[in-house]
């Protein structure tokens, strides 16, 4: 048996598969062949005849069907999440009637973004060109993702909002959640656990084996530093990485009923893999 699977250029990412793609881990039993697409692609993908296992943002996940919700390899800011940014100098706060660059309109970030501000102008742009498009003036503020949320001082921006300390406050503490890795139901139960126990495995590995995990994703660097990298890479490939939990799956749900009451999504939402006996 092989296993389609998808996953993002982005450090995090690679961090997460580095082990099993490199077959530091035993053999699970099946073979995976994987492809690596951007975000918003991942997320489009998903809602056609697309991959076995696919990561994608939780936006996207709420309303798709034929897919369950991996336990691991899901990616919840512990407090903290995507940001928007002005130009420096402008105070932090946004102009009336500011456009807004985005990553996309399924990304969680975008979600986010909606939930706190109510309907806004917006354009969608690759993410990885959004902090120089508002530091030229192409945006009157970006919505940035990825290791951007920790950089963009760098390309002369400041923060107007930082949206995961606003789900924070709003949530009464739960973590953001961001992306999660889903497999497609048809698989059967057996398969998808085997599966996300294989995924966990990989990552317990890569967190026990920081710096060499780390130097296979820094592949996906996009020009940062590796001191940047790895903050971003601890931020993200946290505890509810390894394993959701109760708190994981309550945000995931959160969003979900966001997404319904925001009328950019349906109601219903895939169920979520059960947990370790």
């Amino acid at each position: 048996m092989e296993i389609t699977v998808g996953h993002t250029p982005d450090a995090d990412d690679a961090f997460m598969f580095y082990a099993m793609l490199e077959k530091k881990i035993p053999d699970p039993g099946f073979g995976i062949s994987h492809t690596i697409e951007d975000i918003e692609s991942l997320n489009e993908r998903a809602s056609g005849p697309g991959l076995d296992v696919t990561a994608v943002s939780v936006h996207a996940c709420a309303g798709l069907k034929g897919y369950t919700i991996l336990r691991s390899g899901g990616s919840f800011g512990l407090g903290y999440g995507p940001a928007v940014v002005v130009r420096a100098g402008s105070g932090g706060s946004l102009p009336d009637g500011a456009r807004i660059a985005v990553p996309g309109e399924k990304t969680s970030a975008f979600l986010l973004l909606r939930t706190m501000m109510g309907p806004f102008e917006y354009e969608v742009a690759e993410f990885s060109e959004i902090p120089a498009m508002v530091r030229d003036g192409g945006a009157d503020a970006g919505l940035v993702i990825h290791e951007a949320q920790i950089a963009y001082e760098r390309e002369g921006l400041e923060r107007a909002h930082e949206l995961g300390r606003w789900w924070h406050r709003r949530t009464g503490g739960l973590p953001v959640p961001l992306g999660v890795n889903v497999a497609r139901s048809s698989l059967g139960d057996g398969a998808i656990a085997a599966f996300d126990a294989h995924l966990r495995r990989s990552i317990e590995y890569a967190r026990s084996n920081f710096d060499e995990a780390l130097d296979y994703a820094m592949k996906y660097s996009r020009g940062s530093d590796r001191g940047t990298i790895g903050r971003f890479v601890r931020m993200y490939v946290n505890d509810l990485t390894v394993e959701m939990g109760g708190a994981g799956e309550r945000s995931v749900s959160r969003m979900f009923g966001d997404a319904a009451e925001a009328g950019l999504a349906e109601p219903s939402s895939p169920r979520i893999a059960q947990g370790q006996d």
